[in-house]
């Protein structure tokens, strides 16, 4: 079975991997991987090297961005992105292909291939992120997608209401939470030599714009930047840079500006890889921002989270979350009673066991083979 996987950055690729590593040694499965997006900007990491370094047999590599981040060069980068994948899926056939999520660049290639019939896997299908525009990229992607692998049950049942049918819907769970039983970190020693972290309790921070109420972006920037100058007192902070959404190049500049002001108490990470970044979250004290991975992944870890501002809501949380709107003493007082607290030892909602088998045990039956 010929199967592509679209994978259009250092987010989703790291999703993706305990259900890549094992389509990889399956003999059953022809496995291609079609990286595009942030993988082949030089501006966010060049994060393709790591798809290189996992070994795999093909990859194909479309470069789709504009640099700017204004509305225009949104949806500029949109249309080239279906310009460019019309020629891809005219040029290579696939008896299914895998998405995942809800970037705007992800939506743009699964709509091109409307017209040819590629047939989609779409993970994490069903989610709501009301401060986000990726909400509605989310819910096309899964409108043009025929298996839908999601994370609860809660968001199987919203998939069937947006496909009008309970056919090939499976809940299996956060795939980025296959295995997280057994996860080991690397050494702390190790950790804080690599990244030449003082020996102190950190903060683990990822903030992105939010897309919907993008006219708030430039004073929410401002904001975040105030709140985590006088958290820097408390805390060392661990900054990774927001994706390539609309007006992210706001945050950029108050997280850059923050960097100068405050040297000695903040790090600033273009991209970690999921070992380090899982790394990170276990060492840190507590994690900051409005990023899926605090809500989807951080209780196993054990931590709580300050999760700021609406990107994130209306996605189901754990008993780990703090919310907080993005005013600067609201940040500061979630913060401090966050830190009040020991770590979190509740349930995560989105674990369920063998994600990864669950997805190829359905992908196989569906295919007719056991």
């Amino acid at each position: 079975m010929k199967v592509g996987v679209l994978t259009s950055s250092r987010a989703d690729f790291g999703i993706y991997l305990p259900l890549l590593s094992k389509l990889k040694i399956d003999p059953f499965f022809e496995l291609e991987i079609i990286a595009f997006g942030t993988h082949l900007s030089k501006f966010h990491g060049f994060t393709i090297t790591e798809i290189e370094n996992e070994g795999f047999s093909k990859i194909h590599r479309i470069s789709n961005l504009i640099s700017n981040d204004d509305e225009q060069s949104i949806a500029t980068s949109y249309a080239i992105t279906t310009l460019k994948f019309a020629d891809f899926w005219l040029n290579n056939k696939f008896d299914l292909v895998f998405c995942l999520g809800d970037r705007f660049e992800m939506s743009a290639a699964v709509q091109a291939a409307i017209p040819f019939g590629v047939g989609f896997a779409h993970l994490h299908g069903g989610e709501t992120t009301l401060g986000s525009i990726d909400n509605i990229y989310r819910h096309q992607i899964s409108l043009a997608s025929q298996l839908h692998f999601t994370s609860t049950k809660v968001f199987s049942e919203k998939v069937i209401g947006i496909i009008g049918s309970d056919n090939n819907v499976f809940n299996v769970g956060a795939l980025s939470l296959d295995g997280i039983e057994f996860y080991k970190p690397i050494s702390k020693s190790r950790f804080y030599e690599k990244y030449k972290l003082p020996n102190q309790d950190f903060a683990l921070i990822t903030f992105h714009p939010e897309t919907v109420n993008s006219s708030m972006n430039v004073l929410f920037a401002q904001e975040m930047r105030l709140a985590l100058s006088y958290l820097s007192s408390k805390l060392y902070l661990v900054i990774t840079m927001p994706n390539a959404d609309t007006l992210g190049s706001f945050f950029r500049k108050e997280i850059e500006q923050l960097k100068k002001d405050y040297s000695e108490k903040v790090l600033i990470i273009e991209n970690f890889g999921k070992e380090n970044y899982f790394s990170a979250m276990y060492y840190s004290k507590i994690l900051i921002g409005n990023t899926s991975s605090g809500i989807i992944e951080a209780a196993s870890f054990g931590k709580y989270v300050v999760n700021v501002g609406e990107r994130q809501k209306g996605r189901l949380q754990s008993n780990n979350v703090i919310n907080s709107p993005f005013k600067r003493q609201e940040i500061i007082e979630a913060v401090d009673r966050a830190l009040g607290f020991e770590n979190y030892n509740g349930i995560n909602i989105y674990h369920k066991k063998n994600s990864s088998n669950l997805i190829i045990k359905h992908v196989k039956q569906i295919n007719e083979v056991v």
